[in-house]
This record gives structure tokens, C-alpha cells and sequence, in this order.
């Protein structure tokens, strides 16, 4: 199925689809963020506005790949069900067009006003189209009896991989989202607190990232590391988010419990008892980390005002 991709993609006009898809998605996020909060940072001191002005660069780069992914994903299964299919340059421009007003509307509407709980379930999205693209493009047509990783390996990697790398760099931003949040929550007394949450959050992803960046055929060592650790900071970023909400819904600290006790059960059963495969392990712990996460962002929506709220701190190591 990889090779058959691969020459699909070749002479498809999928490739440049997703690329002039992917830039003017970013485009129209950076032009929406201009126009609708030019001045939002102007209040702000110059470390808050570096921190906002990075989450702003990592976003950009995210929707592009995000859309262009999304694209590719689509390409793909037309090529299967319209096999032999062949679209004149005319047809090939107009699925183009429609595509980039598909992803350009989305990421312009992001710029206007980005919750964390919709940045949370684009991670989410995101994952799940990137995984199923790489799935259909994946040189090995049985890598589920291994794990994950295994699509990693091979001719078309460049989509899990990447996939993996830009998700990290979602989660990282999400947790800056978090971080603004709990700070309009809680004001510059909490600014020591939330910035452990947002470097816990910014280090899962950088863990994530890790797992593309290293696929396991390289260095199945430092790729395991990787992994496990992106579950752990995920779990502890998590955990330090709740502690420092003034106000956690019973609900939240309900499913948190939940969710460690089922990841916990899943762990026996899977790797204890062999009652299922690795692979269907990961999926379990990555969907149910997932779900949870959207969870938590939306009970801090709720409680976090909608207001920007500049810092009044200098620096942000001292007051």
C-alpha cells in the first residue's frame, strides 16, 4: 500500500494542494490575529508579550501543518475511491481553491478569538487525521501487529513523524494557553505557579516531538524514553493544572481519577495479562489522555475570564 501511495501522490494533485492549503491557512491566521487583536500585547510587559508572541508562532506553524495534513488525508482516500481518476488543470485548481477557503476560513476564524478548549480539540483532530493518513501511506501494511512506532519506519514515516513533531508543538502551545488562562484567573500572585504548568506542558511536547524526531529504527532507546516521558509530563502538567485552579469542578478531579485508574487497569491488562497488543494499549492511554485534556481545558474556560489581562510584574522571575 506504501509504494501504490506514494505513486498516487506523484503524479496527484494532492501535494501542491496541501502546500498552497497550508499557507494560506497560516496567512489567514496571522492576518485575522492583526486585524482583530493588533493591540492586545501593547499593555503587556515584554516577557508576557514573548510568551504570547511565541504561542502565536507555534499556532501559525501548527494550522499549516494541520491543514495540509488534513488535505493530504483527503487526497488520499479520493485516490482510493476514484481510481484512475484523472482531473484536468482546471478541476485540479478548483479543488485547490476549495480546499484553501476550506482551511484559510477555519484559521482565519482562529485568529478572531482561539479558546484553549478549541485549541485542545484540534490536538485532538489532529492527531487522529495525521494517524489515519499515515496509516493508509505506511509502507507496512502490518505494522499494528508491532506498535505505533512502526509507522515510523519506511518509505512515508515523513507522515507519522511528522505528525508526532507538530503535535508536540500543539501540546506545548496549548499549554501556554493554559498558562494565560490561569493567569486571568489568578492574577500575578500565581505567576511562579503557572509558570511550572506551562514549562511541564511545554516539556511534554517537547517529549512528543522527540518521538518523530527520533523514530524507533534510528534509536529505540531514546525513542522509548521519549514516549514514556511524554506520558508521565503529560500526566503531571495535568495534575499541577488542576492543583492550581482555585475552583476545580468535582467533575474534573472525578475523571482525573478516573482517567489514572483506567491507565493504571490498562497497563495490567495489556502488558500484565497480554490481554491486547501493544498498539491497542496505546490507543486506549493516547485517547482517553486526550478526551481528558479537552476535559480540562473547557472546566478552566469556564472559570478563566475572556478579558486579556496584562502582568504586572517587570520580570517574571520577580515582582
Amino acid at each position: 500500500m506504501g509504494r501504490g501511495s506514494a505513486d498516487r501522490r506523484r503524479g496527484s494533485v494532492g501535494v501542491p494542494a496541501a502546500i498552497v492549503s497550508g499557507l494560506i491557512a497560516a496567512s489567514a491566521f496571522v492576518f485575522s490575529t492583526l486585524l482583530h487583536r493588533r493591540g492586545e500585547t501593547v499593555p503587556m510587559p515584554r516577557w508576557q508579550t514573548v510568551v504570547s508572541d511565541l504561542a502565536g508562532i507555534a499556532l501559525t506553524v501548527a494550522l499549516a501543518g494541520v491543514t495540509a495534513l488534513g488535505v493530504l488525508l483527503a487526497g488520499e482516500v479520493l485516490a482510493v475511491g476514484l481510481q484512475g481518476l484523472e482531473l484536468p488543470a482546471v478541476g485540479g485548481g478548483i479543488l485547490i481553491g476549495i480546499a484553501s477557503a476550506l482551511g484559510g476560513r477555519f484559521a482565519f476564524g482562529a485568529g478572531v478569538g482561539l479558546r484553549t478548549n478549541d485549541l485542545a480539540q484540534l490536538v485532538l483532530g489532529y492527531l487522529v487525521i495525521g494517524t489515519l493518513f499515515a496509516m493508509i501511506t505506511a509502507a507496512e501494511p502490518r505494522w499494528w501487529e508491532h506498535n505505533f512506532s512502526a509507522l515510523g519506519i519506511g518509505e512515508g514515516s515523513w507522515a507519522f513523524n511528522g505528525t508526532v513533531i507538530v503535535a508536540g508543538l500543539l501540546i506545548g502551545t496549548v499549554g501556554a494557553y493554559i498558562g494565560r488562562d490561569l493567569h486571568r484567573l489568578l492574577g500575578d500572585d500565581a505567576v511562579g505557579r503557572i509558570a511550572w504548568v506551562v514549562v511541564l506542558w511545554a516539556s511534554a511536547g517537547l517529549a512528543l516531538a522527540a518521538v518523530g524526531l527520533i523514530p524507533v529504527h534510528r534509536a529505540q532507546f531514546a525513542h522509548n524514553v521519549a514516549a514514556f516521558s511524554t506520558i508521565a509530563l503529560f500526566l503531571l502538567a495535568g495534575i499541577l493544572t488542576i492543583l492550581a485552579m482555585p475552583r476545580p469542578p468535582r467533575a474534573l478531579t472525578i475523571s482525573t481519577v478516573a482517567l489514572l485508574l483506567a491507565i493504571a487497569a490498562a497497563f495490567v491488562l495489556g502488558v500484565g495479562y497480554g490481554l491486547y497488543s501493544v498498539t491497542a494499549l496505546e490507543v486506549i492511554i493516547v485517547g482517553l489522555g486526550l478526551l481528558w485534556m479537552t476535559a480540562l481545558t473547557s472546566a478552566l474556560a469556564e472559570l478563566a475570564p475572556a478579558a486579556s489581562r496584562p502582568s504586572g510584574r517587570e520580570t517574571l522571575l520577580h515582582a
